[in-house]
């Protein structure tokens, strides 16, 4: 079971706590002196298990959770702090009556409805095609991953990946991911395989529809151990879950032995939650904030409530993508490291007309950082969207091809893109054919899905009394 050894969890801890300032050069020099490995540099367990190690690894990770905090103030955990702490945090639209705030744009009458409806089935189109384009490509190093697409003529990126046309050597030296290629490489693509990236969307989808906007942190616990198979959760998730079945209750969940509790896996959870509030980024943001924090802390928890309040910005049908990052922007406190490298983004992307030139940059300044850490991953995000001016091949593409969480990347980038085009047809054949309106995913009655089904229900979640 990877992701969950204490062995493997110390080193993970370790650059995390360098991350956020906690002093554990004491722990470090005990930990190394026992033999404990460093942190795996990819995967989600060291080649060989060192069971003998693992009371030690338990004892310091307890030690490591209990170090003094330096950046608490600049990136505060409580939803009333954070909210304190964001000068610009916007207001609700006002209410009207007989509907909730976030129902003011969705419910504004039929052709309103049904226009909302279009930009909903385009984000799931755009989720979808996103998340394909970079699953092949996952784990790669940012060369191999330009030299593959070189090779196959296809950069600046453009199209799908594909093998076709391809060196043997250059392919033998840089394997796709073993678990996508199969499903995920142009040649192969047959609908939309199963993918964390939108497990998630549909889990926060059946969340809505039982419980509604008023769900709470437990009724999240609650149904996952109902509907998500244990192995379709990775990183902080599969801790989280992990701690649930030791009866450990959230928010402690996000917490105890978490090094993972800043990556990227609160962020890939938001959309659901920013395409049912159009045109309310603090409603969509505080209900990433009750999902984020079954898993995450600080900057992870940041990063959905950034992406859920841009989404519902974008879900309005009144704004630009600029407009829609900022939104995201006014919902994370400003001196914390998720708004600085956001902030980075989008200063890199206008700066430069070359997207291979902002790539470098972001890598350069924030490649010390894990490829599934939310930090670097956010500041990519808001680079592509930005130099993609709201074109949609351009913002997917420019995602993936940025490297690190690939396809979690191309799959919010899409989302974004596909509100912002506003009706499927207007997303290019060449992306949402091969979907054919079909989704694979092992959460329960939603297997072989049509995105145009899903959206309606998600429509029908934004417009709910």
């Amino acid at each position: 079971m990877t992701w969950v050894q204490p062995e493997d969890l110390v080193g993970h801890e370790l650059r995390q706590a360098a991350e956020d300032g906690r002093d554990a050069r004491a722990l470090a020099a005990r930990w190394q002196a026992a033999g404990g490995p460093p942190a795996p540099p990819a995967a989600g367990a060291s080649p060989t298990p060192r069971p003998e190690l693992r009371p030690l690894a338990e004892e310091i990770l307890d030690a490591l959770a209990a170090l003094p905090r330096p950046r608490a103030r600049q990136e505060p955990n409580d939803l009333t702090a954070i909210t304190a702490a964001c000068p610009d945090w916007p207001r609700g639209p006002a209410p009207t009556a007989g509907r909730l705030p976030g129902e003011a744009l969705g419910d504004a009458g039929v052709g309103e409805s049904g226009a909302l409806l279009d930009r909903l089935h385009a984000a799931w189109l755009g989720r979808a095609a996103g998340c394909l384009l970079g699953k092949p490509v996952e784990k790669l190093p940012l060369a191999a991953l330009r030299a593959l697409a070189r090779a196959a003529g296809n950069w600046p990126l453009a199209h799908w990946f594909t093998a076709r046309g391809v060196d043997p050597r250059l392919l033998a030296a840089h394997p796709w991911n073993r678990r996508s290629a199969g499903t995920s490489l142009a040649e192969n693509i047959d609908g939309m395989p199963e993918d964390d990236d939108l497990d998630y969307p549909l889990l926060n989808l059946l969340l809505l529809r039982r419980h509604g906007r008023a769900f709470t942190t437990a009724d999240v616990a609650r149904l996952w151990l109902d509907e998500l198979p244990a192995g379709r959760a990775f990183t902080a998730e599969r801790v989280a879950y992990r701690n649930l079945l030791d009866g450990v209750e959230p928010p402690h969940t996000a917490t105890r032995r978490n090094p993972f509790r800043e990556w990227i896996g609160a962020l890939i959870r938001a959309d659901v939650h920013g395409w049912t509030h159009p045109g309310d980024p603090a409603g969509a943001a505080r209900q990433a904030y009750r999902d984020a924090v079954l898993t995450h802390t600080g900057n992870g928890v940041y990063g959905a409530m950034f992406v859920a309040a841009a989404l519902a910005e974008a879900a309005s049908g009144t704004a630009d993508v600029h407009r829609a990052l900022a939104a995201g922007l006014a919902v994370v406190p400003p001196r914390s490291r998720l708004a600085g490298a956001v902030r980075l983004g989008i200063a890199a992307a206008r700066a430069d007309r070359d997207f291979d030139a902002v790539v470098d940059r972001l890598h350069a300044e924030l490649g010390g950082y894990h490829w599934v850490h939310v930090v670097p991953n956010a500041a990519l995000l808001a680079a592509a969207l930005t130099h993609a001016d709201g074109d949609f091949t351009r913002s997917i593409c420019a995602a993936v091809s940025g490297g690190w969480d690939t396809d979690s990347n191309g799959a919010t980038a899409g989302s974004v893109a596909g509100l912002l085009a506003g009706h499927p047809d207007r997303l290019p054949e060449r992306w949402t054919s091969p979907l054919k309106n079909r989704l694979s995913t092992s959460v329960p009655s939603f297997d072989g899905i049509g995105f145009d089904t899903l959206a309606a229900l998600t429509h029908s979640e934004a417009v709910r009394p």
